[in-house]
């Protein structure tokens, strides 16, 4: 018992400082890619925090077994350092007790992966794409930053001097667009206005905003005049009611119904989504031999040929996946072949390490 808690502790710490390293990284790489749409406007500042919580299951199906395989790696690999893997086998400890230790750890980190790839993930998926779709379907007041020109889609640039004490209404408004004709000519509209505000037509649902007090200028290239149009009131249509997309991609379908259908595309995703939990105990048998090192090498002697062994495993499921997809690798066959490949490749390792005691 008190090996067992020992090795747990430090497999688990060792996975948890990997992990959190790793999981700082990717996550603040996309955090830099939304900041830097949220900063042109394309999505409100005040999602930032969602979209980031929404994307954690996601990075954690892929960072966990990662970190876990380092996590035993450099546990391991410090204890033949300080020769206390030489006390154990001398004590009577085999290869094969470590690894039964191990899999206790192991068997916590599938099913959080499970958890993740089956349940949470898709469901976080799906939640960020209807958010984003939303957000960027139209022009919110959120999205926009007095005294900024800021860019939306259609062409449109937009500017606005103030915003009302409640937020609902733009003071000093100036939107720039790219228009066609009815034949096809080319024109730039620019509107200036002193008041706008949003509102949907309940009937068709359809958004738009509404602008007061103000003029309107359409300039054609080329022609030196332009046509000027005064207002009190003025309708710019940003959205229309149906213009959202069909989120039916297999991503983003439960594991539930992905069970029921038939497409080639709903099965790789859901071969791939079964396939990290078992890929846990694949790697955690690996782990064990390859964490053999001289005391003169150091533990991360052997880092380098476990990380490019972990890269080949995914990327071969990847591969798997986008074949299932296609239709060009057999459905039935799946992926289970390369976790095949590589259970016989752990156990080979760990029967060569048996040969040698672990000494």
């Amino acid at each position: 018992m008190i090996l067992f808690r020992y090795l747990t502790r430090e497999i688990l710490q060792t996975m948890a400082a990997v992990a959190g390293v790793l999981l700082l990284v990717i996550m603040g790489s996309r955090f830099i890619r939304y900041f830097t749409d949220a900063a042109e406007g394309e999505i409100p500042v005040a999602i930032l925090g969602n979209l980031m919580l929404l994307h954690l299951p996601g990075f954690l199906e892929l960072i966990l077994p990662l970190a876990f395989f380092l996590g035993v790696l450099l546990a391991y690999g410090q204890l033949y350092l300080n020769s206390e893997i030489t006390v154990l086998v001398a004590c009577g400890i085999s290869p094969v007790r470590l690894l039964q230790v191990s899999l206790v750890p192991a068997t916590l980190v599938a099913v959080l992966v499970g958890l993740c790839s089956l349940w949470l993930t898709p469901a976080g998926a799906l939640k960020t794409a209807i958010s984003l779709d939303e957000q960027r379907s139209r022009l919110d007041f959120t999205a926009l930053a007095p005294g900024r020109f800021q860019a939306f889609g259609g062409g449109r640039t937009a500017y606005a001097e103030t915003f009302s004490e409640d937020g609902q209404e733009m003071r000093g408004v100036f939107i720039s667009e790219r228009q066609r004709r009815g034949d096809g000519t080319p024109e730039s509209v620019v509107t200036r206005a002193e008041s706008g505000y949003q509102t949907v037509d309940p009937e068709t649902g359809s958004r738009f905003l509404v602008l007061a007090d103000g003029r309107r200028y359409s300039i054609e290239p080329g022609r030196h005049e332009a046509e000027a149009l005064g207002f009190a009131t003025y309708a710019v249509r940003l959205a229309t009611g149906v213009e959202r997309h069909e989120l039916e991609s297999p991503e983003y379908a439960t594991t539930a119904a992905l069970l029921d259908d038939a497409d080639p595309e709903a099965r790789a995703q859901l071969q791939w989504r079964l396939s990290l939990p078992p890929m846990v105990f694949v790697l955690v048998l690996m782990a064990m031999p390859l964490s053999r090192v001289n005391p003169r090498q150091g533990r991360f002697a052997k880092l380098l040929p476990a990380i490019f062994l972990h890269i080949s495993y995914l990327s071969l499921l990847l591969a798997a996946q986008d074949g299932i997809a296609r239709g060009v690798w057999p459905v039935v066959i799946g992926m289970w072949p390369i976790h095949l490949g590589y259970l016989l490749i752990g156990l080979g390792l760990l029967w060569q390490a048996q040969r040698r005691g672990m000494r």
